[in-house]
């Protein structure tokens, strides 16, 4: 049953991480293909402690990801509102 759960989990992620891939600033193909290599590099695991690590790795992208997103979205607002000067 950990298995089926684990592989549940790194299928969940992969696909949060290619939805958040849609607004990456290099390209959404760009991101997918790395995203993609960066998975089928560690298809062979079996150990589920490293598997886990892993998955702590890849959320970790996303929180940055997501922080990334919000400072575009900050530069973005305040060059609307406030004037360079």
């Amino acid at each position: 049953m950990q298995s089926n759960q684990l592989r549940y989990r790194v299928i969940r992620q992969y696909k949060q991480l290619l939805f958040m891939g849609r607004e990456y600033p290099r390209g959404y193909q760009f991101f997918r293909d790395k995203l993609h290599s960066g998975f089928m590099k560690n298809r062979d695991l079996v150990d589920a402690s490293q598997i886990e690590e892993k998955l702590r790795f890849a959320e970790f992208i996303e929180k940055e990801i997501a922080a990334l997103y919000h400072v575009r979205k900050y530069r973005s607002m305040k060059r609307q509102y406030y004037s360079e000067e």
